[in-house]
This record gives structure tokens, sequence and C-alpha cells, in this order.
């Protein structure tokens, strides 16, 4: 089994899952979108069929937004080579298929109060291209940090007496998008837990969350090669046991080693906890102790020493 190691400042060996961005850009685009046979709606006031006369065209607006259901499509991924800075790369061309709605709103004239009302919906397709490092199996990811339209040209067109009026548009979509290309990954990072801010105005209070304690002895496993802490959780430096008789000696010496090295620590902390009479640890205390466990230390590279010489 592996040891347990401590970790300075209170932190611990995280195992947490997150996503590996394998590229990431920045992507803009414009274009316009013929908005066309729109019928008017009826007057959601009187019930009435709206025609022409009873809209002011200029006054149209619109909104767009990414289709709630599908509003993103990777439809190919193609590997292509490039020579970038001396040295050969395996990039690769990405189709996306993006699916918007736009939604067209006009002004009723002012005998009819001159409220604005939704005239219809209409769902539109565009596709691009990119050039991404996603190989095979990473997720393409696209997010808009800006998507607005504004209505370009406008007309209405009176129907028959048997035909609604209808409203054409050109509208122009204008968009910023991120587009990144993840893939999902376990790592192990040395951090603390977050917690809370305390409420500024609290209505009432609420129990603090506690963070169930890990088993650090079995996972997350830190290897040997990760090094030994620079400083015990209190605060004291100690020399590193480093040499070959360290090295080679078994995990039950290791594990002995350690649990005498806990045990001595724990007697001091109790000392000094003793002996502290202010708010700062007194130099001597410190002193005490930092002898105590740099002779506990050097005891044990002994005898790890002697143990390996004999077996």
């Amino acid at each position: 089994m592996k040891q347990s190691h401590y970790v300075p400042g209170g932190q611990e060996l995280l195992c947490i899952q997150t996503d590996k961005v394998y590229d990431w850009i920045i992507n803009e685009a414009s274009f316009d979108l013929n908005v066309t046979g729109l019928d008017l709606p009826i007057n959601p006031v009187t019930g009435v069929q709206l025609e022409c006369a009873d809209i002011v065209p200029e006054s149209a607006t619109c909104i767009v937004e990414p289709d709630e259901v599908l509003p993103i499509e990777v439809t190919d991924r193609r590997d292509q080579f490039f020579q970038i800075d001396d040295q050969e790369a395996t990039l690769q061309l990405i189709t996306i298929r993006k699916n918007f709605q736009v939604t067209l709103f006009v002004d009723l004239i002012p005998t009819l109060g001159g409220t604005t009302i939704e005239v219809g919906t209409v769902p539109f397709t565009r596709c691009e291209q990119i050039i991404l490092c996603a190989p095979e199996g990473t997720d393409i990811v696209v997010n808009h940090t800006d998507l607005s339209c504004f209505v370009c040209n406008v007309a209405c067109d009176p129907g028959t007496t048997t035909e609604v009026d209808e409203i054409n548009a050109t509208v122009t979509v204008r968009l910023c998008q991120s587009i990144q290309s993840t893939y999902p990954v376990t790592i192990e990072v040395v951090a603390e837990f977050c917690e809370p801010r305390e409420a500024i105005f609290p209505l009432h209070t609420c129990p603090q969350p506690v963070i169930p304690p890990q088993c650090p002895v079995i996972f997350p496993v830190m290897e040997e090669v990760r090094g030994f802490p620079e400083k015990e959780p209190f605060g004291i430096p100690y020399e590193k046991p480093v040499n070959d008789s360290y090295k080679n000696s078994s995990e039950k010496q290791q594990e002995d080693y350690y649990q005498k090295l806990d045990e001595e620590l724990e007697e001091k902390r109790e000392e000094q906890s003793l002996n502290k009479q202010t708010p700062e640890i007194r130099s001597d205390s410190s002193k005490s102790l930092f002898e105590a466990v740099q002779k506990l230390i050097n005891a044990e590279q002994v005898s790890l020493e002697s143990d390996s010489g004999e077996e």
C-alpha cells in the first residue's frame, strides 16, 4: 500500500473529472437571411385578422436564438496536414451545421394602440468549416458570445380576399462564437476546497457544508517520484530522507518510519500547545521541536541503513 504524504498549506490531493481543451478559437460571422411569406397574425386585442394597413413595416425588429433541440451538428471531420514552424502537424477540418430560429416583430399603427406584436418565427441553418486540433473522439463545443440580428429591408405584401397579407424581410445576423475541442479526463490536483461566503444580510442561519473526508492512504495515490513534502503541516522544515538505504527499505520499514514520525510530531504539538501563551509560538519551543524532529529523522535513517545491511 502506498504511503500518504503531507501536503503543505492545508491543501489536499484531489481527483477530479473535467474537460481537457485540445484547441480553442474565436470565430466571427455575419450573413443575411431572407424571411419571406410570413402571414400577418390576428390582432391579439380585437381578434381580427391584421392587414398591411394595420402595421408599421419600418418598425420591424428581430431576435435570433440557437435551436433548442439541436443547435450544433458536426457533419464531417477530416485530417489535414500542415507545416507549422518547420514541423508537420495533423489538424482536422471540421464541418459544423448550426441551427437557429429568427423571430420577427412589428408595431401596430397608433390608432390600434401602437403595441409590438410577434409576426412569426422561422428556422434556418448555416454551415461552416473550421480548422481545429480535434482528433476523433473529441467533442466540438460551440458557445455564442454574441448573437444578434437586425432587419435590413422589410415590405408588406397585400393579399387577396382569400389570402392573408404577408411580410417579407431581409435580416442580417451577426454572431461571435467560442469553438473548442474537448475530451473528458480524470486528473489529480493539489488544491483547497472552496467554501461559501457569509451572507451579507442573512435571513436565517444555515449549517455550513461539511466536506466528506478522503481516503488518502489508498486513493488518490501519490507516487514516490512526486517527492517528499518540504514542510510538515505544523510549519517545521525537516530533512528529506532520500539516501539509498531509505529508497531500498521495505514498505513495512517505511510505514514504521512514518508512524514514529507522526507520533513524535503529535507529542510536540501537544507540548507546544501547552506552552502557547500568546498568539505567536515562542521561538524556543519551535527550535526544540525542530531539533527533536531532526533527531528522529537522523535516528530513523541510521536504523534503516542498519536494517538494510542485515538483509
